[in-house]
This record gives structure tokens, sequence and C-alpha cells, in this order.
């Protein structure tokens, strides 16, 4: 608890959340079934043996910090839009359900709030919409944006992309994408996806490379701070993955893990569950100048998109 803490008022700037397991519990069956649609495909698909794939699972798992990564490392060649349509878009989201409790705590907080995933633009939508949380970030960084995934030119409706101070927002989605490619989407640079190898190469428990970058590898959690211009010393970062958290404490963040009541390597506090912020971490709210005028805060959020983050 006193790694977050200050003795004045917060210098918290950016509260930065993964989604999957995190903003909703594991309960929701949502894991499970996305570990068995992976199977599936790498059986009906890569046609790999299927007394094969648990195993193989678990180790590209273990040394790449996704199945898909570690697919993609050993050679096997599939389109990613067609993996993610098959493993996300046979979920259950009838399970997750709005969250008005946690809405509140997002919307109540000043700082900048942004999603960071593993998983692709369409699955972090679909669920925050079924959580009714989809206005309380600024955005997501997500597969997309890490791995600078090309658009197709007819998947693109103008209509839902317009220009606002030079920037492109996505209107449907309510997301500003700063430094947009031609095509509207905010995407790495090269510079991102090479950022600070030798840091990486050097921490104990390093993820394997491979062609996708996904967190834990500390590549991407530097990637992400790149992207979100965020300073990593004034960002809280929650996430249910105790690899995640260590390689976000390796980056310079502070860290929380969800999903536990007992510390792990690399986490500055531990949460049961999301809902617990404001009990854990009351300084979130205490903002220098702003008293405990809460109302006017969320007010302003629920009207209001800053600058953009990504995809």
């Amino acid at each position: 608890m006193d790694g977050l803490r200050s003795s004045n008022k917060t210098n918290i700037e950016c509260l930065l959340f993964d989604l999957d397991d995190t903003l909703y519990p594991m309960s929701s069956g949502i894991n499970m079934a996305c570990r068995m649609n992976i199977i599936d495909y790498m059986i009906e698909h890569l046609k790999i043996e299927e007394s094969e794939v648990p195993r193989m699972c678990l180790d590209l798992y273990k040394e790449y910090g996704t199945t898909m990564a570690g697919l993609k490392a050993l050679g096997y060649e599939f389109d990613n839009d067609e993996f993610h349509a098959y493993v996300h878009g046979r979920l259950p989201y009838e399970t997750l359900k709005p969250d008005p409790i946690l809405r509140n705590l997002l919307l109540s907080t000043p700082q900048r709030k942004i999603i960071f995933t593993n998983g692709d633009k369409a699955h972090a939508l679909k669920a925050l919409s079924r959580l009714g949380l989809e206005d309380c970030f600024e955005g997501i960084i997500c597969f997309e944006t890490l791995n600078n995934t090309p658009f197709e030119p007819e998947d693109i409706d103008d209509a839902d992309y317009v220009k606002v101070d030079n920037n492109t927002v996505d209107s449907s989605a309510n997301f500003y994408l700063d430094e947009a490619d031609e095509l509207g989407f905010f995407t790495a640079t090269t510079e991102t996806e090479k950022a600070d190898t030798d840091y990486e190469n050097n921490c104990e428990g390093g993820i394997a490379k491979s062609p996708i970058l996904c967190k834990p590898s500390v590549e991407a959690m530097l990637a992400a701070i790149r992207i979100a211009d965020i300073d990593p010393n004034k960002t809280i970062f929650f996430d249910d993955s105790v690899r995640n958290i260590a390689s976000g404490k390796k980056a310079g963040l502070r860290t929380v893990i969800v999903g536990s009541s007992v510390l792990v390597p690399g986490a500055d506090l531990a949460l049961s569950s999301i809902h617990n912020m404001r009990e854990a971490l009351p300084e979130i709210w205490e903002i220098e100048g702003e008293g405990d005028n809460l109302e006017h805060q969320v007010m302003q959020q629920s009207t209001s998109v800053e600058t953009v983050v990504l995809a």
C-alpha cells in the first residue's frame, strides 16, 4: 500500500487497466470459453494432433505469453483476424452484465483511463459494451495497436471517421486516434515495436521472441507506455496476471494485482475485486485543488473525450 501513497495530494495521472478477468471476474466463464475456442482452432484450422494440443497450449503460453504468439513463433501461418474472429466470435458475451458500481467508480476518477489488452479491438469493444463501460475510457491499446495490423479500405466507413483539430475521431467508438495512419487507425511505429529490446532481454524471466508483440513482454509494456504518452511513475497498472504485473513493475509502472488478496512479485497492492478500488486506493480521488467535488468530475468526463490512445 505504501508504494502507492504520497505524502501530499496524489500524483497519479493515469489508470491503465487490463480488460479480461480484471474489469470482470473469471467466474463469467469467458476465460475458459476462450481457451476451448483456441484448442478447437488449433485442431480444426491448423490440423494439430488433438492429443498434443492441451500440452502445446500450456507450453506456448508459458514461453511466449499467449498461445497465438507461440504459434506464430513456431511458424504456423494463419490470418490474425480469422483467428480472433474464431476465438472471440463464439464467446458467451451474454454472461457479462452491466456493472453500474464499476462504472460510477471509473467516472468519478479524474485521471486518464486507458485499456491495455492482448485482445483485438472487436473483442474489447464488445466486452466493454456488455459491461456498460464503453464510454469510461479514453481509448484502448489492443492487439492491432501493438502489431501494426493493416486494415482493408473496404472495412472502413468514412462516415464514422472525422477530423477534429487534426486528429482522427472514430465517432462510433468515441476514440480520438493520435498520429492516425492514412486509413485512420492508430498503429505502433517501428520505433515503438523495437523499443528497449535490450531492457527486455536483460530482465529475469523474459518472454521468448515472437512476431506477435503482447503482454507480458516488457517490450510490450514499454511500447504501451510510449504509445499512450504516460509517465509510468505516475500511472497505476491493474491486471489479474502475475506475469503481467511483474513485467509492468520492470517497466516502471505502479502495479495492482486484481482478483487476489495476496501480494505477488512486483505488485504494490492486491485487490480481491476491482470494486475495492476506492477503499484500497483513496488517493486516486485526492486531487489537489479539486476538493471532494466528484460530481463535477463525473459530468466533465461523461461529456468529453480526451486525447487518443489507439487502434
